[in-house]
């Protein structure tokens, strides 16, 4: 089956939306948070994707994409008034490397070794690059959020 790339990242964003929205109901999320972190996990998968086709390397796809899902979270928790949290776990859950670690794992069990640790290592680079960019998103939102309020020592704002 072929599909034409704007018709795949349409099936992309779509089924990731209702992959999120799932993940969302499973783990109890306020149900005013269920469309509003569907979107932001349908257009972060997107995004993730629309960089690799651009022939981008996976590590940094996944990095941008997850930079661009912690700003969105982030910006979407204050206007909601809620935690991040909810909105940080379900903006990168469709981001998450399933695939690559059961590869990883199924080329071991057949005695793939040196397969099995290339797929290995390149699936934890990516989820180190995830963790990385969710990290740095929330960093940059926390620093320009905060912008003139000068940070004392011990985390005191003035």
């Amino acid at each position: 089956m072929s599909y034409e790339p704007l018709g795949q990242g349409l099936w992309y964003f779509l089924t990731s939306f209702v992959g999120t929205l799932g993940f969302a109901i499973l783990l109890h999320a306020p149900k005013r948070a269920w469309l509003p972190a569907s979107l932001i996990g349908a257009m972060t998968y997107t995004l993730y994707w629309s960089l690799k086709q651009l022939s981008l390397d996976d590590a940094a796809s996944m990095f941008l994409a997850a930079l661009f899902g912690s700003l969105l979270a982030q910006f979407c928790a204050r206007k909601m008034r809620m935690i991040a949290t909810i909105f940080l776990l379900l903006s990168v859950v469709a981001l998450v490397p399933g695939l690559g670690l059961y590869r990883c794992m199924e080329q071991l069990g057949h005695q793939q070794y040196a397969l099995g640790a290339q797929t290995g290592i390149l699936t934890m680079a990516g989820i180190l690059m995830m963790a990385l960019g969710i990290g740095v998103g929330s960093f940059l939102f926390k620093l320009v959020v905060s912008g003139t309020k000068k940070i004392m020592p011990g985390g005191k704002q003035k």
